[in-house]
């Protein structure tokens, strides 16, 4: 182990005896009462030692046997400690890699502070690498978020989508001005290679034909169409559902950003469920939505470039926290913004009896939905910065 204090962390003493590492309350930790030795031993927490050196400058330096050890180790569980051999083979390999390191450096650093372990942050960022992520439409929601997955380390990120790039796809990030006319698909393919930290080794023939049945780890739904958004059809997400593939909404409709819910089959509320509760509250929603899909015009959709660049980020940050393994913040959860406030909140969506899906089942005995859930807010989806309140103030 070659021990350093998470860098990422900015450093400030609070007086004589107390430093703070870290300016925002959601990662800040205090450490105090600290003599002025264990002070200037803290400066060779950099990375460029093992324990026996470190223990033998320990001694030189006057501080009592075991005092380092015992300081790493109350580092280390709390956070604040991370490890430059860390994280296992894959995340030797990608070390090696000196030019795609250098790319994922600020993200490696952001993954410190939220994966707690000494090593975890590469460990979770050498993972990335082995995912296989699908998004679901090439406009201007769709390509700027397969570019931010694909640039902060997923190794493969394919789009799908039908017809040629219109002007009206183009944003920067995304599809460029250049791709007019092109094949949606072949632009967004070159978007996300030119945002792509490294470009993987081209695939076999016999790779190429089992791609197909590769799982994916997550399909996000990301249609140029708000409607599919704002009221996505049931039947298009059966075979996700069917399959027990994660997948994640994605759009805007009328001004308005919609990212979630992030489904997870048979857990949580889908589609299917939105749908379902929607009916129960307003019977002539089935017969609005029908006369939606119906009566489309060949128009171009309402999409605010700045909106849309919103929604891709929340959208990404949603999934990257979902695929790294934390706690998903967008499952059974619509989060929501309208021009020109942004303002940006959070509505459940319950899982159904009536839904093929089956979550009910699993949530049955569990919460339900009350008056008024339209405009309720998930209880459970606190700030990070509220969450973890209680670390301002904790010692080591």
């Amino acid at each position: 182990m070659h021990p350093i204090v998470k860098p990422a962390l900015r450093r400030g003493w609070r007086d004589l005896n107390t430093v703070q590492f870290g300016m925002a309350p959601a990662h800040a930790m205090v450490l105090g009462p600290m003599d002025t030795a264990t002070g200037s031993f803290l400066e060779l927490l950099d990375g460029t030692r093992g324990m026996p050196l470190l223990r033998e400058q320990g001694r030189e330096m006057g501080l009592p046997d075991g005092h380092v050890d015992g300081l790493v180790d109350r580092l280390a569980r709390s956070g604040l400690l991370d490890d430059t051999t860390g994280g296992g083979p894959a995340a030797d390999a990608l070390r090696e890699r000196k030019e795609v390191m250098d790319r994922l450096r600020s993200d490696l650093a952001s993954l410190s502070l939220v994966a707690s372990e000494p090593g975890g942050a590469v460990k979770r960022l050498a993972a990335r690498r082995c995912l296989r992520v699908q998004v679901r439409g090439a406009g201007r929601v769709g390509v700027v978020l397969a570019a931010l997955l694909t640039g902060a380390g997923v190794g493969e990120v394919e789009v799908r989508d039908l017809g040629r790039v219109e002007p009206w796809d183009v944003a920067p990030g995304g599809l460029p001005v250049e791709s007019i006319g092109e094949r949606r698909e072949d632009a967004a393919r070159r978007a996300v290679r030119r945002a792509a930290p490294d470009r993987p080794p081209r695939a076999t023939a016999k790779e190429r034909e089992g791609e197909e049945t590769r799982g994916l780890s997550l399909v996000i739904l990301a249609p140029r169409d708000g409607l599919a958004v704002h009221a996505p059809d049931p039947a298009s997400a059966e075979s996700l559902i069917a399959s027990g593939t994660p997948h994640l909404y994605a759009g805007v409709v009328e001004a308005t950003g919609v990212v979630g819910p992030l489904v997870l089959p048979g857990d949580t509320g889908c589609a299917g469920c939105l749908d379902q509760r929607r009916t129960d509250r307003d019977p002539t929603w089935p017969r609005l939505v029908a006369q939606w899909r119906s009566g489309q015009q060949r128009r171009v959709a309402a999409c605010d470039l700045a909106l849309a660049a919103a929604v891709a980020g929340l959208a990404a940050s949603h999934a990257l926290a979902f695929l790294d393994g934390d706690p998903p913040a967008g499952a059974g959860a619509r989060w929501e913004a309208s021009l020109p406030g942004c303002d940006w909140h959070a509505t459940p969506v319950w899982a159904h009896p009536a839904c093929f899906c089956g979550a009910a089942e699993k949530t049955k005995g569990g919460r339900t939905p009350e008056d008024g859930e339209a405009h309720e807010t998930m209880a459970g989806q606190q700030p990070h910065a509220a969450r973890l309140a209680g670390t301002w103030r904790a010692h080591v």
